[in-house]
């Protein structure tokens, strides 16, 4: 192998195998070609503005935009002078036609409970919550919010705000009280929307308690709006908490939807920051709806006829764009489900896949490497003769896992859309269009109509074919974040600053000799051994390709002589931990890579520690590899007691 350049990430990792679109999918596919796709991009290319305003036309209008975009770097307004609003493109723009009484949201609890709720029936439930909140005294960009499960009313709750130009700040109902107050006390939210509990794997989960020791905490909140959810008695301040059911009843429903500037913040979400602050990604009205709208119809292909389930948490930006906006603005019919994806039993998914007939099923390579690990008797004891299309998101997913979803699950048949996009973006950014792009395990494959990506080296140069670089954004495009809340320097610093005129995605990617894009893991998972820059998630491909490996993370640790040693964290299926399994996986990786993606330290772990919504925190990894005590922000982790038990191996 060449020596590299600084500028550059040795790629080491090779997926040749192809999977074209069979011809009877394509002939029905919204975008049924190659041809057609490269036609739809190279429109956008050529006049991104023409094309988006093209695209634009399909939102309601209460007043036209004067201008496409004005782009006043790094700031973007869309549509300017446009007035229109996502709630009304959710749900009154499909009222009086034959989406009327379609179904728009398919419920299950965890305990079994199933609720139908048709485009009018949740007009008229969001539009009555619309007015509970402005009984409540919430009036436009107000922040409200919201702690809940996944039920009806968190999307009503979030259509409600939209309705009436309130912003809305979901946080995933399992983060802690000090995580609630802290992102209240940013946002300075004036009303809190929660319920009494939650059912989490047979058990109730106490969120109001909860949120009442965070409230203490949050000054800014007058009003605290409850959802009887479990039943189960929970203290209610005097002046402060409201329950949603008595609410409901003093209000009519009838509430029409406020005309908004296209640039009314919509929307904030916190993400975790490098430094362990979370941060608010704020989006805003017509440009993130028009993107998660059009990303979700071509990228799902979707058809009137689907039942489509993506499993995410409204706590997530894939929740907020792909269960919400994006498939409620395109007149989806939309699976919700409250519980886990392993209670009753590890086939619970599939249960729910055969039972509503879902033929769209979009979750996170996480889970899927979560059912190998379960076993392939639970895929089989269920007919998913109904499912179409796949889809994976959330981080990259490794070949070998892809492999497993595509036969077990997809039967051979079902396209698999992998896709690349994240909070900061609004909505999916690269991904196979499934009638048109062959698929390669692994791969995001190409770039959205709209979308102008590159990958640049350490110089600031653009790198060659197969070489790996950061991936940037050359264009502005609708979905794309306005800022973080309250903090304009950060936003210019963290996204703008280190490739000048371009978006910093945070990502290292290669392009390859057909012009796929292969995601090879954050800038900072970068490991430096010898002067090679090595992709982490190479290395993690390798170990899961290893039949008795489940899960596996890679970090690096300083080393003296080398500068950076491979540390790996490894999850094993059957097989017991050993001294031996040790050496053959070190052998195996040796035998996929070569001897310079060894790892120096190979530790196994029962659990890998996990943000709430399933990825890996490599920073507390390289903590631990590297001896240090964790610091910043661990609320978002899953199992606190992982962290001690890796670090009991050390002492």
């Amino acid at each position: 192998m060449a020596e590299p350049t600084s500028a550059q990430i040795d790629n080491v990792m090779r997926e040749d195998r192809l999977f074209p679109p069979t011809a009877e999918f394509a002939a029905q596919a919204v975008i049924p070609s190659a041809e057609a796709y490269q036609a739809l991009w190279d429109e956008a290319q050529a006049d991104p503005l023409a094309f988006w305003d093209r695209q634009a036309q399909e939102l309601h209008w209460f007043e036209p935009y004067s201008q496409v975009l004005d782009w006043q770097e790094p700031v973007a307004s869309w549509f300017t002078g446009g007035k229109t609003n996502a709630s009304y493109n959710c749900l009154d723009a499909h009222l009086g036609t034959e989406r009327e009484n379609k179904t728009a949201i398919l419920w299950e609890g965890e305990p079994g409970e199933q609720r139908t709720l048709t485009y009018r029936e949740l007009h008229t439930e969001v539009c009555r919550a619309a007015n509970m909140l402005k009984k409540l005294g919430v009036g436009q960009g107000d922040v409200v919010s919201i702690y809940m499960p996944m039920v009806p009313e968190l999307a009503i709750a979030m259509l409600a705000c939209a309705r009436i130009g309130a912003i809305h700040s979901v946080i995933f109902a399992g983060f802690s009280s000090e995580a609630i107050a802290e992102r209240n006390q940013d946002a300075q939210a004036k009303l809190q929307i929660t319920s009494d509990g939650a059912w989490r794997r047979g058990k109730e989960l106490p969120l109001k308690p909860m949120v009442d020791d965070a409230l203490d905490k949050s000054p800014s909140v007058e009003k605290c709006l409850v959802l009887r959810r479990t039943g189960s008695d929970v203290p209610m301040r005097e002046g402060r908490d409201v329950w949603w059911h008595e609410l409901a009843e003093q209000v009519d429903a009838e509430c029409p939807a406020a005309p908004l500037d296209s640039e009314t913040t919509l929307f904030i979400l916190y993400t975790s920051g490098s430094t362990g602050k979370p941060k608010g990604i704020r989006h805003t009205t017509a440009g993130y709806n028009l993107y998660a709208k059009k990303t979700f119809e071509w990228v799902f292909d979707h058809r009137d006829s689907d039942v489509y389930w993506c499993t995410a948490d409204c706590g997530w930006i894939t929740g907020h764009s792909y269960v919400v906006y994006g498939p409620l603005s395109a007149g989806a019919t939309c699976l919700m489900y409250e519980g886990a994806p392993n209670f009753p039993a590890e086939d619970r998914f599939w249960e729910l896949v055969e039972k509503y007939q879902v033929t769209t099923f979009y979750t996170a390579p996480t889970a899927i490497r979560a059912f190998i690990k379960w076993g392939d008797q639970h895929v089989e004891k269920h007919d998913l003769s109904s499912l179409r299309l796949l889809g994976t998101v959330g981080e990259g997913i490794n070949p070998e896992a892809w492999m497993w979803y595509h036969e077990k699950i997809g039967a051979g048949r079902c396209p698999i859309v992998d896709t690349w996009w994240q909070t900061e973006t609004g909505g999916i950014m690269m991904s196979p269009l499934p009638g048109a792009i062959p698929t390669k395990p692994g791969s995001c494959t190409k770039p959205l109509p709209g979308i102008l990506p590159a990958i640049i080296g350490e110089d600031g140069q653009p790198v060659g074919e197969n070489q790996g670089g950061m991936l940037v954004m050359t264009h502005p495009w609708p979905g794309m974040l306005r800022g973080i809340w309250g903090d304009d320097e950060r936003y210019r610093e963290q996204y703008w600053s280190k490739v000048p005129h371009n978006y910093l995605a945070g990502d290292n990617a290669r392009c390859d000799e057909d012009g796929y894009y292969w995601i090879m893991g954050r800038i900072d998972d970068v490991i430096n051994v010898a002067g090679h820059r090595l992709s982490t998630i190479e290395v993690e491909s390798a170990l899961v390709s290893h039949p008795q490996v489940a899960e596996a993370a890679a970090v690096g640790r300083p080393d003296e002589i080398k500068g950076q040693a491979i540390a790996v964290f490894v999850t094993i299926k059957e097989a017991e931990a050993s001294d031996a399994l040790r050496d053959e996986l070190k052998l195996h990786v040796r035998k996929e890579i070569g001897a310079l993606a060894v790892p120096d330290d190979l530790r196994f772990a029962a659990v890998l520690p996990k943000t709430r919504s399933g990825k890996i925190m490599r920073r507390l990894l390289r903590d631990i590899a590297s001896g240090k005590e964790t610091v910043g922000d661990t609320t978002t982790l899953e199992d606190y007691t992982v962290l001690a038990k890796l670090r009991a191996e050390d002492e």
